[in-house]
């Protein structure tokens, strides 16, 4: 079940941070995102903050559809 979680949550913060124009705002918005979900499905937000910060960051270097400097 947690990984699960984990991949999910990693998902939908890379999807929503994509319309961001920087890989530090997208950073930000994929933390607070992951933080939230992990906390709201019986996680660890500090984990969901790490790994949502990680997916909106990189993003961009990972060539992820919609994911790019404007």
């Amino acid at each position: 079940m947690p990984t699960r979680s984990i991949v999910l949550m990693s998902l939908i913060c890379t999807i929503l941070s994509g319309c961001l124009a920087n890989d530090a705002e997208r950073g930000l918005a994929g933390a607070a995102t992951g933080a939230v979900i992990s906390g709201a499905t019986g996680g660890d937000p500090m984990a969901g903050a790490v790994v949502g910060g990680a997916a909106g960051y990189f993003c961009r270097d990972l060539n992820v559809a919609g994911c790019r400097n404007q």
